[in-house]
């Protein structure tokens, strides 16, 4: 890893990353996709967390939207619990595939799996484990994003790494305009002023106060994360 720019990043998957298009739920194949890639770049040096999303079991907004016997903070925490289960879906993954790695939660669970603790994460990372980061920030009305972007912060990333079923971020949704224009770098301000679905605004907040960029690209060509974290052009890069 000596000609990367990032020494230590956090990678960030949604839901939709263990299950199959289309479908919910979780697709074991899929999770090994993912965990072969983190394996390569583990191996080449590379210190990674992994913020893990929920929707592909709930999310816990719009869950509370349609259900009107659920209270919105209910919901919530429920959908933090699907983040853990899928934790514990790629913890058994990356070891399957020999990757030291640790699941921790942001709501305690002790027989399942750590507790989120700042150092004890730091000292996981340099020993050339891969941490798993589950339970956004262990509270309501914050969504993984946003946990994503703090636990940077907190744990002194160099990058984002937000890994998508498209290859950037575009001016418009490129399904519905094939005209629309793919960006290879934007500012964290044109992304807010322009209202890019890129990550939520409170999360695209804490990486610019942070001067943490946030890399977007397709996680699904064999070998793209280990190309953003070898610094290759790929995708699109959001920075000051």
């Amino acid at each position: 890893m000596s000609s990367s720019p990032y020494k230590r990043v956090l990678l960030k998957v949604s839901g939709e990353t263990f299950c199959r298009r289309g479908e919910s739920g979780i697709a074991m194949d899929q999770v090994g996709v993912l965990a072969d890639q983190i394996k390569d770049v583990a191996n080449a040096g590379c210190e990674l967390a992994v913020v893990t999303g929920g929707g592909n079991i709930l999310r816990g907004k719009q869950f509370s939207e349609v259900s009107a016997s659920i209270n919105p903070p209910t919901a919530h925490y429920m959908g933090m619990l699907a983040t853990v289960i899928n934790g514990l879906a790629l913890r058994d993954a990356l070891e399957n595939v020999g990757v030291h790695v640790r699941l921790q939660s942001a709501i305690p669970m002790a027989n399942v799996c750590e507790p989120f603790i700042k150092g004890r994460c730091e000292r996981h990372l340099e020993k050339g484990r891969v941490v798993i980061l589950a339970a956004g920030t262990g509270s309501p009305f914050v969504t993984t994003d946003t946990a994503a972007a703090l636990r940077a912060r907190e744990i002194g990333a160099d990058a984002v790494l937000k890994a998508t079923k498209v290859d950037g971020i575009y001016s418009e949704d490129p399904l519905k305009n094939p005209h629309a224009q793919r960006y290879e770098t934007i500012s964290y301000k044109e992304v807010l002023d322009k209202g890019l679905q890129v990550m939520d605004a409170t999360a695209i907040h804490h990486c610019m106060e942070g001067n943490i960029p946030i890399v977007v690209f397709d996680y699904q060509r064999a070998g793209n994360i280990a190309r953003v974290v070898a610094g290759e052009p790929i995708g699109t890069r959001v920075g000051a």
